[in-house]
């Protein structure tokens, strides 16, 4: 969009006032995050969340959720207690009609009817009517079964009574638009495992997904909740659990409800899963924030209580929490999300909440169960040992000896000044330009930057031989510093963040696939260890006379044009990638600790993601075909 000539007035005329769920058509991205894949589903955990909320008010055990054979459309049903269908006095419309196309309304503002609630914004069920070629809402109470019709958010037939009925609950069928969405298909294996994350969450809940493509349904429902998850997830990622008993608590006061499991296993890494009214919380929160402390503390008072002391070892809470798997989920009724697609937490008392309620459980615990203690202490105190002997071994191999650097690193490699790997960043970057460009901007004291040619090695199934012997890859062990295959040791790393940079477009994302597959079939320990990192470089610049905006992607530019109004003097600018970038716009949005984003890498689940590395990079290319052919409609730039 051109930038307007400074003389041409401005006035309220050029104020456009979107009305009823115009907002929504226009700018999708503010309220689902994006009109692609996860965005397509995200319709559907919005019609689900409030069908949780009946079951989280007592009005509800059993949820259908169906996907019809076209793939295209969805019905999910409950027994709750159907929505209102009697006049609104305000609007003058149905209560149905109300809740299903008027932006923040609904019955969750206040305590009356959900004490506990995942859809607080009331925003919903009026995008999902507004993102919807089709949408029927069949209601049963009060003696009868009623239904409305709706077509991109505005409704096409008024309430009507069809018949009577006995039962009591809700059934909303929609078809998402194509004139919104790049593709309208549904993945069942998407749905399903969120429906069993939900299930497990919700213990008393009973969940029946329908499959009707292939004519199959599944009945989800986990009566012990997330104690039977927890289990579930160490014995998916092959973690070795050090001890069998594991550890939950719950508490319930002034309607804020808490309930935590936690194992230590053998693992490196530590995974915490936190739920919030039944909702994921991936980028964690406040209640996260208490579990961790709470086990920190709880982990020291009993070594402080029982004298137990290492002398010259410094046991740390990393130390602590090294190989803890745990759960938390929070049940609250005025929860404040951060953004309508709730990934954080931001309730400030939930910190010392949750820690006042596990702290003192976890010392018991602990106290009660003295052999599971030892073991635990045993764990904690080898992970200590690991830490100081790497920082023991870094500080007699530092990297910066004169013969070392010139004989053993690539000669491309942009190093840096600072020897202490745990203050020094690594960037691997696309090809030369952008090497220059990061080069420039980067902070040469503590940042280092590798530039690679073209797309690396597929190391998917090879032996480590024949990946050595890409030049390439070569370059990169050798930059790293610990080793590959049995001389691996990630205690040698040269530097404390690896972040891969890349272009936002298609063959950016294949080369960080490839660096990805690279990590995680030959140095998994570093992303266990949370080493790896993705650069968010900016896709967009939008120019406001002298103020700048960057965008990381469509959904986030949307919000800047949204948050402008409907001005018209701003200019947007697609960078096609980081050589079009000069250093100051690359070090502002991207290499400064102050600004950027970084995107650390976490294996949610060994055997999925084993599985997806296979499918997309092994030699198998009939599933790779498939996946082809069922996503290639939604991307915007396949490289063919």
């Amino acid at each position: 969009m051109a930038v307007a000539e400074s003389k041409k007035s401005y006035t309220a005329e050029d104020i456009e006032v979107l009305e009823g769920l115009e907002p929504v058509r226009k700018r999708p991205s503010m309220y689902i995050g994006g009109t692609d894949a996860r965005g397509l589903h995200h319709l559907i955990w919005e019609i689900v969340d409030n069908s949780v909320d009946e079951y989280l008010a007592g009005e509800c055990d059993r949820i259908e959720v169906q996907l019809h054979k076209d793939l295209a459309s969805m019905t999910v049903t409950d027994n709750g207690r159907g929505i209102p269908v009697d006049i609104h006095p305000k609007t003058k419309k149905s209560a149905l009609e109300t809740i299903l196309t008027t932006l923040h309304a609904g019955g969750k503002f206040s305590n009356k009817n959900y004490a506990r609630s995942g859809g607080l914004h009331g925003v919903g069920s009026s995008v999902v009517t507004a993102l919807s070629e089709e949408l029927v809402a069949t209601v049963h109470r009060d003696g009868n079964e009623w239904q409305q019709r709706f077509k991109r958010g505005k409704p096409t037939t008024p309430v009507k009574n069809l018949r009577p009925f006995r039962g009591h609950g809700t059934s909303i069928f929609f078809r998402p638009d194509p004139e919104i969405f790049r593709r309208v298909q549904f993945h069942a294996d998407t749905i399903r495992q969120h429906l069993e994350d939900i299930s497990y969450v919700h213990g008393g809940l009973t969940i029946l997904f329908a499959d009707d493509s292939k004519n199959e349904k599944v009945e989800l429902h986990h009566p012990e909740g997330i104690k039977t998850y927890l289990e579930r997830i160490i014995v998916d990622d092959k973690r070795k659990a050090v001890h069998d008993l594991l550890f939950a608590c719950e508490k319930e006061e002034d309607k804020i409800r808490v309930e935590a499991v936690l194992k230590w296993t053998e693992s490196t890494d530590e995974h915490l899963r936190s739920y919030v009214n039944g909702i994921r919380t991936r980028a964690g929160g406040t209640h996260e924030s208490g579990l961790r402390s709470a086990v920190a503390k709880a982990v020291k008072n009993y070594m402080d209580v029982h004298e137990i002391k290492q002398k010259g070892l410094d046991i740390t809470p990393d130390d602590i929490r090294e190989g803890i798997v745990s759960i938390v989920s929070v049940f609250h009724p005025e929860p404040m999300f951060q953004g309508q697609t709730k990934d954080r937490l931001n309730n400030p008392e939930m910190g010392p909440w949750v820690e006042g309620m596990v702290r003192p459980a976890l010392e018991s615990f602990l106290n009660n169960n003295r052999s599971i203690a030892d073991g635990v202490l045993g764990r904690i105190i080898l992970a200590a040992r690991a830490r100081q002997a790497s920082r023991d071994a870094q500080a007699e191999v530092r990297r910066k000896t004169p013969g070392s650097k010139k004989s053993n690193l690539p000669g491309k490699l942009l190093d840096c000044r600072e020897s202490n790997p745990d203050e020094t960043e690594l960037f691997i970057v696309e090809g030369q330009s952008a090497g220059g460009t990061a080069a420039s901007g980067r902070d040469s004291r503590i940042q280092a930057v590798l530039p690679l040619k073209g797309k690396i090695l597929n190391t998917e199934g090879l032996t480590t031989g024949k990946i050595i012997a890409n030049q390439e890859i070569k370059d990169l062990v050798d930059t790293l510093g610990c080793g590959i295959g049995p001389s691996f040791d990630p205690h040698k790393l040269r530097y404390g963040k690896i972040i891969l940079l890349m272009d936002a477009d298609s063959d950016g994302y294949h080369i960080s696939t490839l660096l990805l597959t690279f990590f995680f079939r030959h140095m998994r320990e570093l992303i266990q260890l949370g080493k790896v990192f993705i650069g968010q470089p900016p896709l967009y610049k939008i120019e406001v006379g002298k103020q700048r905006f960057y965008a990381r992607d469509e959904a986030a530019k949307e919000e800047v044009l949204a948050s402008l109004g409907e001005r018209r003097s701003f200019d947007v600018q697609r960078f096609k990638g980081l050589g079009e970038m000069n250093a100051d716009q690359l070090k502002e949005t991207t290499l400064s600790p102050a600004n950027r984003v970084l995107l650390q890498v976490d294996i949610d689940s060994m055997v999925e993601a084993d599985k997806v590395f296979a499918q997309l990079l092994g030699k198998d290319a009939s599933e790779r075909y498939r996946i082809i052919m069922d996503e290639a409609a939604e991307a915007d730039d396949l490289d063919l």
